[in-house]
């Protein structure tokens, strides 16, 4: 079988033109969510998620897939600081494995270290309340892990 993850550049050649990404920040109780415009150059946070049993979270992910038309998911892979992966690297890749049971849609993993560091750094900077942060922090984590596939894509040469 076939990884359920594909790399950058073969997520870039899979997309048909004007079909946006949706980032995923996949934390255990939440999925922050952020979605590319249709030129994949920018990535703007949607919303957050309240997780449930894997069957409802990933149903209610493919429907917004379906009304989003998206063509690619991202997903951040919650390395630990010295590359290597722990539990929770584990639990994101099962639930890539088992979303991909669910779906044609093409999926990448993304290094997502310091990701929630720097939104919250952001936040904290720009005097944002602590429960306003915990409010907006997972979907702005998974823009700036969807921003990062972005600016890497626009590297590669995939302009949407």
């Amino acid at each position: 079988m076939a990884a359920p993850d594909i790399s950058l550049e073969e997520l870039s050649a899979r997309l048909a033109p004007g079909q946006p990404l949706l980032g995923l920040d996949l934390g255990t109780k939440t999925i922050g969510l952020a979605i590319s415009d249709t030129t994949r150059r920018v990535a703007t946070a949607l919303e957050t998620i309240r997780r449930s049993k894997f069957k409802q979270d990933a149903a209610l992910l493919l429907e917004i897939c379906e009304r989003e038309t998206i063509g690619g998911l991202v997903i951040g892979l919650p390395l630990n600081m010295n590359g290597t992966e722990g539990p929770r690297c584990q639990s994101t890749r099962a639930f890539v494995r088992n979303l991909s049971g669910l779906t044609e849609i093409p999926m990448t993993l993304w290094d997502e270290r310091l990701s929630t560091a720097a939104v919250t750094r952001t936040l904290i900077e720009a005097d944002t309340s602590r429960a306003k942060r915990a409010e907006v922090i997972d979907k702005l984590a998974a823009a700036y892990i969807l921003q990062g596939v972005l600016d890497r894509l626009n590297v590669l040469g995939d302009s949407g």
